[in-house]
């Protein structure tokens, strides 16, 4: 059954469902909401946790024998299950069904989905998440343009802080609908504000501290095709204390979006009534840059990226070998239209 995010806090009150599933393409509240749930397992006993990243090779019966085996090291388990593009396919599917019909004991089940479009939400697994008892599903909507500023004013007012409403609209303009770029800046300005109050100046006094190198200037230098511009950015992230997280959060939004307009392309659809139907949308100004990368890969290029950067998370979280930056580097470059030295994409 359907729960809203709104909704979240109350329901973590009381007892937990067997079956949670979070979807949607905002990453920051879909990982808020997935944070959430974890914490509150963790202090209802659930402290053995395995996470399942169920890409185009995973073995399904790895859930299934999850789901029948008994926990090693405590009472309860959290199983988390990764589906980056949403397709679980006919084996999954099956064992998703299987599941539902009959969930762990002592275990609670966490899915992670993009956002599932119409097609994919008519398919019997996804309505088997969106209809059971057993699953609480939140579908995660991005916060529009419009909804913008209420949404800054409401993460202000939760970090203690009150804002002008020059300042929200100054930083709402600034982060262009990212919300992690928001609660971020919103993180520097706990640093800035005095005695809690945000005014223009204090917002100005931030984008100023963050000039030097910025993530979403990464972004823009790679997009723009500045190869050796965005790579020196990268390392100057990272001497700055910037975590891979953010960075591929940022990385991966782009390829998405890219991996979007790519695919309405190859349907036909022109590009300017694609940009109009990204959600978040793609804003005028940033429109040149983005046109100029699309020519640098076709579907299959942007989707092969996607991987890539599933990689790079699995290799943040120590369960892949290799180094997350030379990772980082090699998505810079090739989002750039440049092909990485030999060997970076899987050191």
């Amino acid at each position: 059954m359907k729960l809203s995010p709104a909704q979240l806090g109350k329901h973590l009150n009381g007892a937990l469902a067997p079956i949670y599933a979070v979807s949607g393409d905002e990453p920051l509240l879909c990982q808020e909401a997935s944070d959430a749930i974890r914490a509150t397992a963790r202090r209802q006993g659930f402290d053995e946790r395995q996470v399942f990243n169920a890409d185009n090779s995973f073995d399904w019966g790895q859930l299934i024998e999850a789901g029948a085996s008994l926990s090693l090291f405590s009472e309860k388990r959290l199983l988390e299950l990764r589906i980056p593009n949403g397709k679980p396919g006919d084996k999954g599917a099956a064992a998703l069904l299987g599941y539902l019909a009959r969930p762990a004991e002592d275990t609670l089940l966490l899915i992670n989905l993009p956002k599932l479009d119409g097609s994919a939400q008519k398919s019997k697994w996804a309505k088997g998440l969106i209809d059971s008892p057993q699953v609480q599903f939140l579908q995660i909507w991005p916060v529009d343009v419009a909804q913008l500023p209420q949404w800054i004013n409401q993460r202000l007012a939760q970090a203690g802080l009150a804002g002008t409403p020059e300042a929200i609209e100054l930083i709402a303009a600034r982060v262009e609908g990212n919300l992690l770029a928001a609660a971020q800046e919103i993180e520097k300005l706990k640093l800035l504000a005095e005695n809690g109050q945000v005014s223009v100046d204090t917002v100005q006094a931030a984008v100023a501290e963050s000039a030097r190198f910025d993530v979403f200037g990464l972004i823009d230098a790679a997009l723009a095709g500045h190869a050796a511009h965005a790579l020196r950015s990268l390392q100057g992230l990272r001497g700055e204390g910037v975590e891979s997280p953010v960075i591929l959060w940022a990385l991966a939004r782009e390829l998405r979006q890219l991996a979007n307009l790519a695919g309405l392309q190859a349907q036909g659809v022109p590009l300017d009534r694609a940009f109009g139907q990204m959600r978040p949308p793609v804003w005028d100004k940033r429109r040149p840059l983005v046109s100029k990368a699309l020519q640098r890969h076709g579907v299959g290029g942007w989707q092969q990226l996607l991987i890539e950067a599933q990689q790079i998370d699995a290799q943040i979280k120590g369960q892949a070998p290799g180094d997350p930056w030379t990772g980082l580097a090699s998505l810079c470059l090739q989002l750039a239209g440049q092909r990485p030295p030999v060997g970076a994409r899987h050191s």
